[in-house]
């Protein structure tokens, strides 16, 4: 399934694995919002909770497609996914994603917590509150 990413953290542009994995590596790269989600602090990263009451503010990015099988396989080493591997710390799941642009809502790939993360999260973890790793306090 080809899909654009929805990024939330350190993937962002400004943020500093925007430019050493994104730059010149995307067609488009527009506000959007992901709904039934909160974020959490990693630390120093943040993690996707999937949580009905909340919207995490991020970035739909488009790879150029002579990169996108790259950049698929790149990210899946950065978020430490494996498909069905017991240790991940992320998982890669399609889910709707509201552009800010228009309000469509498109599929796009995106990194959640995995379920093991997810519990720890939610009972200990700290949650970003305003669902935008940008502006965190």
């Amino acid at each position: 399934m080809t899909l654009p990413f929805f990024v939330y953290g350190t993937l962002r542009p400004g943020e500093g694995n925007h430019d050493v994995f994104l730059r010149g590596r995307t067609l488009a790269e527009e506000p959007a919002r992901l709904a039934g989600a909160a974020l959490y602090d990693g630390p120093g990263y943040p993690y996707v909770v999937e949580e009905p009451d909340g919207v995490v503010s991020g970035e739909l990015v488009t790879p150029l497609p002579e990169e996108y099988e790259q950049l698929l396989v790149t990210l899946d080493r950065l978020e430490e996914y494996a498909p069905g591997d017991a240790r991940n710390l992320y998982e890669r799941v399609a889910k709707p994603v509201v552009r800010g642009a228009d309000g469509r809502t498109v599929r796009a790939w995106v990194y959640v917590a995995a379920p093991p993360v997810a519990a720890r999260l939610r009972a200990r973890g700290t949650r970003i509150e305003s669902g935008d790793w940008l502006t965190r306090s």
